[in-house]
C-alpha cells in the first residue's frame, strides 16, 4: 500500500476499539503511574546496602537527566504538528531520522524508560526496578506495533530501522 493511500485512510474506529493504538496509550499511562506512584518495595525485603545506596542515587539522577534530555529532544524534533501519544502515524507526517531520531528510533519511549530506571535507583525501590523493567518490555512491544504501521507509511523506514537502534542508545 502506498504512503498516500495508507495515510489518507480514514480510521473511523471508536477509540475504545484501539484502531490507532489507544489501548497502548492507556496501558502506558498506567505503567508510568505505577513506576512513580506505586509501592517501591515489599515490607520485609532488605534495604539497599549503604555502599550501594549513595552511588545508586547519583547514577539515578544522571539517568533521569539523560532520559529527560532524550525524551525532550525527541518531542522537540517531532514538533507539535506530529506529536501524538498514539502509535499510529499521523496523515501527512514526516519520518524524522536526525537529532534524537538518529540515535534511537523511539527516543520518547526510550527516554521514558531511562527515567523510570533512574527513578528506581533514586528511591532505592526493588519493586520500582521491576516496574521499570515491565515498562521497558511494554515500550518495546508498543514500538514494534508502531513500526509495523511506519513500514507501510514510509518506504525508507526499513533502511532506517536497520541502521538506528530501537529504544536505548548504544544498547537496544
Amino acid at each position: 500500500m502506498s504512503r498516500s493511500t495508507h495515510m489518507s485512510e480514514q480510521r473511523d474506529d471508536a477509540w475504545w476499539r484501539g484502531g490507532r493504538g489507544e489501548w497502548y496509550v492507556i496501558a502506558q499511562v498506567a505503567l508510568i503511574a505505577l513506576v512513580f506512584l506505586g509501592p517501591q518495595t515489599v515490607t520485609g525485603w532488605p534495604a539497599w546496602p549503604a555502599a550501594v545506596a549513595a552511588p545508586a542515587r547519583v547514577i539515578g539522577i544522571v539517568l533521569m537527566a539523560a532520559g529527560l534530555a532524550l525524551l525532550a529532544a525527541g518531542g522537540l524534533k517531532l514538533g507539535a504538528e506530529d506529536l501524538t501519544p498514539l502509535p499510529y502515524p499521523r496523515a501527512g507526517g514526516v519520518l524524522r531520522q536526525s537529532g534524537a531520531y538518529g540515535v534511537v528510533r523511539h527516543p520518547m519511549y526510550g527516554g521514558g524508560v531511562i527515567i523510570a530506571y533512574g527513578w528506581a535507583l533514586v528511591v532505592h525501590g526493588w519493586l520500582t526496578l521491576l516496574y521499570a523493567t515491565v515498562l521497558l518490555v511494554f515500550a518495546d512491544i508498543k514500538a514494534s506495533r508502531e513500526e509495523a504501521w511506519l513500514v507501510t507509511a514510509y518506504a525508507d523506514y526499513p533502511e532506517y530501522r536497520r541502521r538506528v537502534r530501537k529504544l536505548i542508545p548504544f544498547i537496544h
